[in-house]
Formats: C-alpha cells, structure tokens, sequence
C-alpha cells in the first residue's frame, strides 16, 4: 500500500485532472488530495472504491503494490 499516492498521481495526471478536480469528484479538499498523493494520509475502504470508479481501474490496482496499473 506504500505506492497508493503514487499510482492516485499517475492516474491523475494521466487524465488531465487537477488536484482541485479530483477533490470535488472525491468532495473532498485539495490538501487532502494532496496528501493522498504524497503518502501522509490513506483513504478509507469508501473512498478507495470511488477512486477506482474515477479512473476505471480496480481497488486491487490502487491498493497492492505488487500489481501495476494498466498502461493507456
């Protein structure tokens, strides 16, 4: 789970979102999202569910480190 804000960055910038944008999907703040990304707070079982919604991958995808996201 060490690489979830790494992947949640990839797949941001991937799809051309801000952190901004990603936070109102999320309705949460940008700050948070930013600490997402940066590994200082991890998300609850809900939230992870509604960011692999977001981006079309798996909560495995987001959440295992050994499994890679799928390249676009």
């Amino acid at each position: 789970m060490n690489r979830f804000g790494e992947k949640l960055r990839v797949l941001r910038k991937r799809r051309g979102f801000t952190q901004e944008q990603i936070g109102e999907l999320l309705q949460v703040s940008r700050p948070y999202v930013a600490k997402l990304e940066r590994g200082e707070k991890m998300p609850n079982a809900p939230m992870i569910i509604k960011i692999a919604d977001i981006f079309g991958v798996t909560a495995d995808q987001l959440m295992r480190d050994e499994v890679e996201l799928n390249n676009e």
